[in-house]
């Protein structure tokens, strides 16, 4: 939609608020109200003022001034809200210069499609991820100077299987065993299934719904791909809409990537590859059907793969998934049909326009803005340069002996390892002006400091386990 179209679209829809999203930093949208009359054509021009120095990862309190330029291309009507609202996704800009932010994700992913347009490889990278999430009934956290705890429940939780629930009637899947029977073990049905049609309702192309393998609530649904912007800014309502449906059923979601121990984490599997002139690049004459280009594309997120973590799996909590010989892939390979590769080539369709790569280790606490231009960056630094990724792994990497995997590097086993190989590897980020140094530094920093380091000063509950009465 133009801008005249926005304004023509929120009165036939009787809108009586407008709301404008953006992202922080680190990945959750942020959002303030105007009421309908204020939106007009010139502010998708001059844009709105706010304070970006309130924002985490943004800007100092001593140039802390900054505008929203709504995207009218992103106008949907927002199905929670009490009074009808529009609902707009802006971009950060600077006042003074009326440059656009560096350190806006939005941005970021933006100009790493300019720069695979730059390059001539191609004009579109799609992108399909398939993010993973747990619906839980309760949820209760602390930590303070003396006490630390977390706690979260699920009717379908098998440890509640002795729970008298007046009746307890006993249908709750087993740890690893949620893939997929039918109700009544999988309770779940009707909320997923209001999840997917207020997703269709506001545009989103939803392909399947299912319940995941974990215990207590771990569901997954997929939606279509797209290319690179369009796909985070679905994946960014796919999140809120997640959420809200849930709360409606008086249930909570998270996007943690292990939530739960003993059983499996989510993860966000990351489908992608480049089209030009509307025709497909990655299928060819190669392993698995796939093209010379797609070959060196998988070279390139292999190479840096251990810097692409910092991004991609971005919180301490996902170190709890990316855990050698258990269910996530951490080995550094590639594969046809094999899901313990970090990146498998699906078979499902001989089709060219269906060929594709799966970056397996991504997880759903990434920003995906970030994380989506990242891996593109890294592909396109793997197609420039003929990053060789040397041959398949068509094994179980799971059942590999000590002596074969040794040979197969991994994904680092820490954030702050992961923070470390971003700060030695980083250079094919900063091609084109993508990410920008300060913005690199930022990210680094703001997690050693507001995370890593955080963590490292907090008992953990089990310390007391193992070492109390030493």
């Amino acid at each position: 939609m133009t801008p005249s179209e926005v304004v023509k679209f929120a009165k036939e829809n009787g809108a009586v608020m407008v709301d404008l999203k953006f992202m922080d930093y680190p990945g959750l949208w942020q959002h303030f109200g105007i009421p309908v009359d204020e939106l007009t054509e010139g502010i998708f021009e001059e844009g709105l003022g706010f304070d970006g120095s309130s924002i985490r990862g943004w800007a100092a309190i001593h140039c802390s001034d900054m505008l929203v330029i709504p995207d009218p291309t992103t106008a949907v009507m927002d199905p929670f809200t009490q009074y009808p609202t529009l609902s707009l996704i802006c971009n950060i800009v600077d006042p003074i210069t009326k440059e656009k932010y560096s350190r806006d994700p939005r941005y970021i992913a933006q100009k790493s499609e300019a720069y695979l347009r730059s390059t001539g490889i191609g004009d579109t990278c799609y992108f399909g991820p398939e993010a993973e999430f747990f619906i839980f009934d309760d949820v209760r956290f602390d930590q303070n100077a003396h006490s630390g705890f977390y706690y979260v429940d699920s009717i379908e939780g098998i440890w509640n299987s002795g729970r008298d629930e007046m009746p307890n009637l006993g249908y709750k899947p087993r740890h690893k065993e949620g893939y997929f029977p039918v109700s009544p073990t999988d309770s779940q049905v009707d909320i997923r299934h209001e999840m997917c049609m207020v997703m269709q309702k506001m545009g989103i192309y939803v392909e399947r719904e299912h319940h995941e393998v974990a215990t207590g609530g771990q569901a997954e649904i997929d939606i279509r791909f797209d290319s690179l912007l369009p796909m985070a800014d679905k994946l960014m309502y796919f999140k809120y809409i997640i959420k809200n449906v849930a709360k409606r059923y008086n249930k909570t979601v998270t996007f943690m990537p292990k939530p739960l121990y003993g059983d499996n984490g989510s993860g966000m599997h990351c489908h992608q590859s480049i089209w030009k002139g509307g025709k497909p690049l990655f299928a060819g004459d190669q392993y698995a059907g796939l093209s010379q280009m797609a070959l060196y594309y998988i070279g390139g997120i292999l190479k840096h793969a251990p810097a692409l973590a910092a991004i991609t799996n971005p919180t301490t909590n996902s170190y709890k998934r990316l855990v050698p010989g258990f269910e996530a892939p951490v080995n550094l390979a590639y594969s046809g049909r094999n899901r313990s590769a970090s990146i498998r080539i699906p078979m499902y369709s001989p089709s060219p326009k269906a060929k594709r790569v799966e970056v397996r280790f991504p997880d759903p606490s990434c920003n995906p803005y970030l994380a989506f231009a990242a891996m593109l960056m890294a592909g396109l630094d793997g197609i420039e340069n003929k990053i060789d990724p040397g041959l398949p792994l068509d094994k179980d990497i799971y059942e590999l002996g000590p002596e074969e995997l040794a040979s197969v590097p991994s994904m680092p086993g820490s954030l702050e390892d992961a923070l470390a190989a971003l700060r030695d590897d980083h250079e094919f980020l900063l091609k084109g002006d993508v990410f920008t140094q300060d913005a690199i530094d930022t990210w680094i920093n703001y997690k050693m400091s507001k995370e890593v380091n955080a963590m490292r000063q907090r008992p953990h509950p089990y310390e007391f386990f193992l070492y109390y009465d030493i």
